[in-house]
């Protein structure tokens, strides 16, 4: 066993990266406070060639520095655009035919491990601030609510982690 070279990786450039299909899945960060969290979603939503990146009241907004630390280049890939508010956001998404979950502990609740997604369907995952979570307006907007099942004495986990998790599951069934 070895590691891979970088030629052997086969990666896109800048310019197939913007021209390939993508996922139609976006993104929503709903007033995230990290720029290193803002910057890590945006080197998933690159590594798992997802449609856009939408960031929402406070969320910072490249380019900026801390941003670009954790983002690896990946705000120069993934189209994103800027919101004042995030039901601004799930308004636009509603009306080009997006299903629309928080991931959120709320009742009712779907379990990320039992979530069935169509081939086809476009979905927009709404993540939430680091303490407040998803804002209680923005979760009545939406088609649902998904949960990571977690089994320790923590019932949190940092927005990079919960993304990284949560798009794996959603795409995982679509490669």
């Amino acid at each position: 066993m070895r590691k891979l070279s970088m030629e052997e990786l086969n990666r896109k450039s800048v310019a197939e990266f913007r021209e390939a299909e993508k996922i139609p899945i976006i993104i929503v960060l709903d007033n995230i406070r990290s720029m290193h969290n803002v910057g890590s979603v945006f080197r998933t939503a690159d590594a798992f060639l997802l449609e856009a990146v939408y960031l929402c009241g406070y969320t910072p907004q490249p380019p900026h520095r801390d941003i670009h630390k954790t983002a690896l280049g990946a705000t120069e890939t993934v189209t994103w655009k800027h919101y004042t508010g995030t039901a601004e956001a799930i308004e636009d998404l509603k009306s080009a035919g997006y299903n629309i979950y928080a991931v959120e502990q709320v009742t009712e609740s779907y379990k990320l491990n039992h979530i069935e997604v169509e081939g086809d369907e476009k979905i927009a995952v709404v993540f939430g601030n680091e303490v407040s979570g998803v804002d209680a307006e923005v979760i009545r907007s939406c088609n649902g609510c998904i949960e990571i099942p977690q089994l320790g004495m923590k019932h949190s986990l940092n927005i990079s982690v919960a993304a990284g998790i949560v798009l794996w599951e959603l795409v995982r069934t679509r490669i």
